[in-house]
């Protein structure tokens, strides 16, 4: 019988790579997409962005500049709450309109009244719940 070699079973901090800056710039336009999609006025993604309206406007129109560590966590989030939303709803429309619908996980607020709450963490709260809707957390 052959003997078993030995297995770190030690846990491993797991760390993903930073946010580059071109992949932050991809989700910003993909954001802005999503944007269009929910129907939030530009003052609304400022908010959920944590950006002055102008700056916002502003990286709108092409001029990113740079994005910052917060802005990148900001992003993410929001991508990974789309991406919720497009696994639970099989219409996409679905997923678009939920955003705004009341929810009693959330005291019959919407998702978008509780992400407008301009905190990253209300942010998370909202892609926290829906992946565990979905079964991933």
């Amino acid at each position: 019988m052959a003997a078993l070699l030995p297995v770190d079973t030690a846990p491993k901090d797991f760390r993903p790579a930073p946010i580059t800056d071109d992949e932050a710039a991809a989700m910003f336009r993909a954001a802005l997409n999503l944007f269009r999609l929910w129907d939030i006025t530009d003052e609304e993604a400022a908010t959920l962005l944590d950006l002055p309206v102008r700056t916002y406007r502003r990286w709108k129109a092409g001029d990113l500049g740079r994005i910052d560590r917060d802005s990148k966590a900001r992003l993410s989030n929001l991508m990974g709450i789309h991406k919720a939303l497009r696994i639970i709803f099989r219409e996409p429309q679905r997923g678009y309109a939920w955003i705004k619908a009341p929810n009693s996980a959330f005291a019959n607020r919407s998702a978008l009244e509780v992400m407008l709450g301009g905190e990253l963490t209300d942010l998370m709260r909202v892609r926290r719940y829906l992946d565990a809707e979905r079964g991933t957390w």
